[in-house]
């Protein structure tokens, strides 16, 4: 029997995550609350539970972000459950992303640190002093 590339649970939770990005947009906007958007669902393999990834565009609000979203989380699921054509919709669980915050730590080090040994971001060479 051939193996098929997509499992159910990613492909279950693509579509959480396309149509969650749509909720928590809308949720932000109506409530209130600090910008974030869904950066990644994981499904478990019984479709009982779903982590929900967020990313915000302010860091330090992302623990008042979180904690929003998990109390709105059933009223994403009551949402879902009519959009979606599943059995039954996994119980939500919103999570910060930080991924992208080390990912800007990390450049703005490898940044300095070019900075401090001289080397040109443009085309990455050292800078030439003139001595030959």
């Amino acid at each position: 029997m051939p193996s098929r590339d997509f499992k159910r649970t990613d492909r279950v939770g693509a579509e959480l995550r396309r149509e969650l990005g749509l909720l928590v947009h809308a949720a932000v906007r109506d409530h209130g609350l600090p910008s974030v958007s869904v950066s990644d669902v994981e499904v478990t393999r019984d479709l009982d539970w779903a982590s929900v990834w967020v990313t915000a565009l302010l860091p330090e609000q992302s623990k008042e972000a979180v904690k929003a979203l998990n109390e709105l989380a059933g009223e994403f699921r009551r949402s879902l459950s009519r959009s979606m054509r599943l059995r039954r919709v996994p119980e939500l669980r919103f999570k910060y992303d930080d991924s992208v915050d080390k990912g800007e730590r990390i450049e703005s080090l490898l940044r300095q640190q070019a900075r401090d040994l001289g080397v040109d971001q443009a085309d990455g060479a050292a800078k030439d002093d003139g001595e030959d």
